[in-house]
């Protein structure tokens, strides 16, 4: 009889990459506060996520879909 284990089923998890504030304004070439403003006042550009008490952070894959969205609507 083959056994089936439970860890076969289990899909493997997906892992976002992402980005302290710093690392947004580099990105952008602004300064590290700009994009808490942005989040703030433009409702297009991405919402950075909690992942714990003091530690925000922006989805490298928002900003990505954030900026192809900007290509476009050029």
């Amino acid at each position: 009889m083959t056994h089936t284990y439970f860890r076969d089923t289990i899909a493997p998890r997906k892992t976002h990459t992402y980005l302290p504030d710093t690392k947004v304004a580099e990105r952008y070439d602004v300064h590290r506060t700009t994009p808490w403003r942005w989040a703030k006042t433009d409702p297009s550009f991405p919402k950075p996520v909690v992942l714990s008490p003091g530690c925000t952070r922006w989805r490298l894959a928002d900003l990505e879909a954030w900026e192809q969205s900007r290509e476009v609507a050029e």
